[in-house]
């Protein structure tokens, strides 16, 4: 039986995800072998995001919840990561701090 995670987690980052908080979250989600995909909807519709262009695709701006689903080894640390990302504001937290 695989291993399946998911959460939602609040963007709070100013610009939301985009560009640079894309390659951030894109790059975490391929370190973990589980497949990994993003929503900006409960039910979907559900993209990869392990891909650059499709999360930056779903062009989710600050206040959007964004929701997260694993399948796979590693799924719940995967899921966990990503979430605590977006919580640390992609690690941007000077950026954000000074347009805040």
């Amino acid at each position: 039986m695989s291993a399946a995670a998911e959460a939602s987690v609040l963007i709070t980052h100013e610009v939301g995800l985009h560009a640079r908080p894309s390659v951030k979250f894109t790059k975490l989600a391929k370190t973990f072998s589980a497949d990994v995909e993003i929503a900006l909807a409960a039910n979907g519709p559900w993209l990869d995001a392990k891909s650059i262009v499709k999360v930056m695709a779903a062009k989710a701006p600050k206040g959007t919840v964004l929701h997260i689903r694993a399948r796979g080894d590693g799924a719940g640390e995967a899921v966990g990561a990503l979430v605590e990302l977006v919580r640390r504001d992609f690690d941007e937290g000077k950026d954000h701090a000074r347009t805040a």
